[in-house]
């Protein structure tokens, strides 16, 4: 599939710059592990001790509480892909590729994989990523790893709520589609990616 970089006009429909100064978020992100699969951690203490942190609270989220973690590790197929009813910031010491579909692109729980697409992200820039975008766990570049972090208001990604009654459903916040060969469908996510599981080798 075709690359794009975030900074083409392709990604205005997915997301857009999140500026703030993550230097220090970085540095300590740098020092994570980063694991031969993948890894998420949505919440860790000395990020959220962090300047930029309250920063993105008052003028990215308006005031909402949020958390900082990390997605780590080695990957290159999509599997998944999930979407919360807010925006993510995603920003790494690593470049990453992020596959990103849209939410209006769901019929009654399915997505076609072919709708998706592949945007590059350098090392060091931060982008939002709307709450209508899919996404999941980024691919790593050459056969790297990737380390990012994962900005999101605070209690996502965390158990799923009693009583829920829509299949998608799978946390608090956290909408998953999982592909019928992805091991996330094997746990009993809803498997509703049609088409390719798509890969970065292909």
């Amino acid at each position: 599939m075709k690359i794009y970089s975030v900074f083409d006009e392709e990604f205005k429909d997915y997301g857009r710059p999140a500026k703030a100064d993550y230097s220090k978020l970085l540095e300590l992100l740098k020092q994570t592990e980063c694991p031969e699969g993948v890894v998420y951690r949505p919440s860790i203490k000395e990020f959220e001790e962090l300047e930029v942190k309250r920063f993105l609270e008052i003028n990215m989220y308006g005031g909402m509480p949020i958390q900082v973690g990390y997605c780590n590790g080695h990957n290159c197929t999509l599997n998944a892909l999930e979407y919360h009813k807010s925006s993510e910031i995603n920003v790494g010491p690593t470049d990453c590729i992020l596959v990103l579909g849209k939410m209006q692109d769901i019929v009654e729980g399915t997505y076609d994989t072919s709708k998706a697409k592949a945007f590059l992200l350098p090392a060091g820039f931060a982008v939002e990523i709307y709450a209508t975008t899919l996404h999941y766990a980024p691919w790593g570049v050459d056969g790297k790893g990737f380390q990012i972090a994962i900005i999101l208001p605070k209690g996502t990604n965390y158990e799923k709520p009693e009583g829920a009654e829509c299949p998608l459903l799978w946390g608090s916040n956290k909408w998953l589609i999982a592909h019928p060969d992805s091991n996330e469908a094997k746990n009993g996510a809803f498997p509703g990616l049609k088409g390719e599981n798509l890969t970065l080798n292909k």
